[in-house]
């Protein structure tokens, strides 16, 4: 009885959103009544109060919207996107699939879904909206590249993979090099045809104050460049390039960024620091916000007995293994927001018996891991997603709407070529 009303209450939030009610509210109270179903207060106010303490997510959050505010007070991403708008502009269709796929690349290194959106989102969400391309499409883009992860062969995911499947870590990488490329290639076309049938590949008009007009802004190439230094920085040194980089953390690029804006900018620090902790503030009200109320919603589920009960639901369907390697991952992502907690559950679970199933658990263990980030990546309570949603000014719900398709196709295709050759 508790599982089938938690499942409406699952739904009725998704109708919520859809419809654009406050996202926070709607979130927080699910968890909290899913809680309350299940005799179980203590769930969600647990989930709460863990939340509060995320330091690390929560120190790249801050880190990043207040480096934001500062490019925006000082104008230096105002310079960024004059002095790249033109040939943007020329690149036409190419922009969308293109933004995907760098974004994916760069994740190889920035391995954190919500940090490489931290990085990547503030730079390219701002220059294609810019070029015309609508708000949600940008920021599912940028989101839709955030499984690139695992392409590195020391990425957690695919170390666990190892140690189900008996491997070495360039082995798993080269057994799912391809499917993973094409599902990257899936989502950057998806993108991009969605953006055509829905009219948003072009012609989103900037607000009056936001407007760009390159023929007549004069490009300063010191400020156009500051936006880029702490993702270079990044790049850098978790590609070993710089190796004194390798100890720096995403708030420690996003400070150096700031330093950097004002010996190009000379403007006041004075000014410089209050807009650093303006943006800092609106980081935990609007971004930080949603997360913690993501996380309740989580932990409801959770108290409630959801989650457990599609994991059970798997491991007791071995004749449908396949199947369950790809959506089961897929649907816990999607329900969770978590791909790596969805991919570990089933990988320690249900990988290990691969062979039973007459299965390789390479193959399996890779499937479960890629089903889960591909269903992540269409949740709209994905903190990656929320910081993309957030940059673009967009609702979660609108971002993940745009990244389904892709997603569900991208998850079919990986299964053919991972559980059926």
């Amino acid at each position: 009885m508790v599982l089938t009303l938690a499942s409406l209450v699952v739904l009725a939030t998704i109708y919520l959103l859809a419809k654009r009610y406050e996202t926070r509210m709607v979130l927080f109270c699910s968890g909290v009544l899913m809680s309350l179903l299940a005799g179980d207060l203590l769930g969600s106010f647990n989930a709460f109060s863990h939340a509060m303490t995320e330091t690390k997510l929560f120190e790249a959050i801050i880190a990043v919207m207040g480096f934001a505010m500062v490019m925006k007070i000082t104008e230096c991403d105002k310079h960024l996107i004059n002095l790249l708008i033109k040939p943007l502009r020329k690149a036409g269709p190419l922009l969308i699939p293109a933004s995907v796929l760098v974004t994916l690349f760069i994740n190889t290194s920035i391995t954190s879904s919500a940090g490489c959106s931290a990085a990547v989102g503030p730079i390219l969400i701002p220059l294609m909206i810019a070029a015309g391309i609508h708000p949600a499409i940008a920021a599912a883009c940028i989101y839709a590249g955030t499984y690139g992860a695992m392409f590195n062969p020391g990425y957690p995911q695919v170390n666990l993979i190892v140690s189900v499947s008996n491997s070495t870590p360039v082995a798993v990488v080269a057994n799912h090099f391809w499917p993973l490329l094409a599902s990257g290639v899936i989502g950057a076309v998806s993108l991009w045809a969605i953006a055509r049938l829905r009219n948003e590949h072009k012609g989103y008009q900037l607000p009056p104050e936001m407007e760009i007009h390159p023929e007549s802004f004069q490009v300063n190439i010191l400020k156009a460049l500051v936006p880029l230094i702490p993702i270079v920085i990044l790049v850098l040194g978790s590609m070993k390039v710089v190796p004194a980089f390798s100890k720096l953390a995403i708030s420690h690029a996003m400070i150096i960024g700031v330093f950097c804006a004002f010996a190009v900018t000379r403007m006041s620090p004075a000014k410089l620091s209050k807009e650093f902790w303006h943006g800092a503030g609106d980081a935990f009200g609007h971004v930080f916000g949603i997360i913690i109320c993501a996380l309740v919603f989580v932990g409801g589920m959770k108290s409630a007995g959801l989650i457990q009960a599609l994991m059970q639901a798997m491991i007791e369907n071995p004749a449908i293994a396949k199947v369950s390697a790809t959506f089961g991952p897929f649907i816990l992502g999607v329900v969770s927001g978590s791909g790596d907690a969805a991919a570990v559950a089933f990988n320690k679970a249900v990988t290990i018996h691969a062979n039973d199933f007459g299965l390789s658990p390479l193959d399996m263990g890779s499937m479960a891991a890629i089903g889960g980030a591909l269903g992540r990546t269409m949740s709209p309570v994905a903190g990656g997603l929320i910081i993309c949603s957030t940059l673009a000014g967009v609702s979660p719900i609108e971002t993940a709407k745009r990244n389904a398709p892709g997603m569900i196709l991208a998850c079919i295709v990986t299964m053919i070529l991972l559980l059926y050759k």
